[in-house]
């Protein structure tokens, strides 16, 4: 048997939740007659059909044909005082949400103006206060589907993340100078989500860029060109990396004598990967249908030759030559093949 709600209510005594479903699943059965308790700082709203009709601001309510003429109408007049009519409510909570976090999950590739291309991350924090309970009910639930509090934070967290992204693409600086510039940034992202939050019921009463810089690869891909003085020439890089590889071979223990030649040939090894690397880009460039048997016929063999290639491949992602989506694939495919190899 249906359960039919006389009160409805709701107490959050953590004050942890923005919105409450009430039933949690499905429809509730609620009658003419029927008590809505509304706290402070609190609002209840009808929805019914995938949309919200009629809402309830602070006091005890009881439901009458007048007080609910959206939902009266959209179920129609035919039925009587004692029938139940189906429908969910939902409790939205009025006061300021602080100190929620927002950061990318994972790294976000950017066009650098300096290094071509950079992989950053960034995190902050933002306070949220729902100022339209009607509208924001139709916006997250009826249109987005969702209503528990950590999908809506993570709903709000995306809409920040897409804008950093656009007002980082249209300042056009380096990720060597937006470093600094977090408070420019902030005032930036506050500017852009502003309207979106309004079209939602909402007010993003403060947003705040703590962080913005590049990720470990990147990192290290800046210190080496940096160390070298030579920032996008990637010959020069190319050199610097054969040879780091040779003296880094020529330090293992164990390094006299036949062990120190082994070592050494492996380094050069290195290089000589990474040139044939650099060649086949080179190649493919200037001649894509060649490209497939030239990567073939230099596909590393040894667990030194595979790890050359790991280690390329974030300089390669830091010059722009490959995307991140294809930097993700390879690395797979070269960690895999490292982890066979016993490398």
């Amino acid at each position: 048997m249906a359960r039919i709600f006389d009160i409805v209510e709701f107490v959050d005594e953590a004050s942890t939740e923005m919105v409450h479903r009430i039933p949690e699943r499905g429809s509730g059965d609620f009658r003419i007659g029927s008590q809505v308790i509304v706290r402070e700082s609190q609002s209840a709203v009808f929805f019914r059909g995938g949309r919200a009709l009629d809402s309830f601001g602070a006091g005890t309510h009881t439901i009458t044909t007048a007080n609910i003429p959206y939902l009266v109408d959209l179920i129609g007049k035919a039925f009587s005082g004692d029938t139940p009519f189906k429908a969910e409510v939902y409790f939205v909570s009025l006061r300021e949400f602080t100190d929620l976090k927002w950061g990318t999950p994972t790294p976000i590739t950017i066009q650098d103006p300096i290094l071509r291309m950079a992989r950053v991350q960034a995190r902050g924090s933002y306070a949220v206060q729902v100022s339209d309970p009607q509208l924001f009910v139709n916006k997250i639930v009826g249109t987005q589907g969702i209503y528990r509090t950590a999908d809506i934070q993570g709903f709000f967290r995306s809409m920040i993340l897409t804008k950093l992204t656009d007002l980082i693409g249209e300042m056009g600086k380096s990720i060597l100078q937006l470093a600094g510039m977090a408070e420019e940034l902030t005032m930036g992202v506050r500017a852009k989500t502003d309207e979106e939050f309004a079209a939602r019921g909402c007010t993003l009463t403060s947003v705040y860029v703590e962080y913005l810089g590049p990720t470990e690869e990147t990192a290290k891909a800046i210190d080496e060109a940096a160390s070298m003085g030579a920032i996008g020439d990637m010959s020069a890089y190319l050199q610097f990396q054969t040879a780091r590889g040779i003296r880094d071979a020529a330090q293992q223990p164990g390094g006299g004598g036949a062990g120190t030649g082994a070592q050494l040939g492996a380094g050069m090894g290195m290089g000589m990967t990474m040139a044939q690397m650099m060649a086949q880009g080179m190649q493919q460039q200037q001649a894509p249908q060649q490209a497939a048997p030239a990567a073939a016929a230099a596909a590393p063999q040894t667990a030194a030759e595979v790890q050359a290639t790991l280690d390329n491949l974030d300089v390669r992602l830091a010059a722009g030559e490959i995307s991140e989506a294809t930097y993700d694939k390879l690395y797979k495919k070269w960690e895999s093949k490292l982890q066979e190899l016993g490398g």
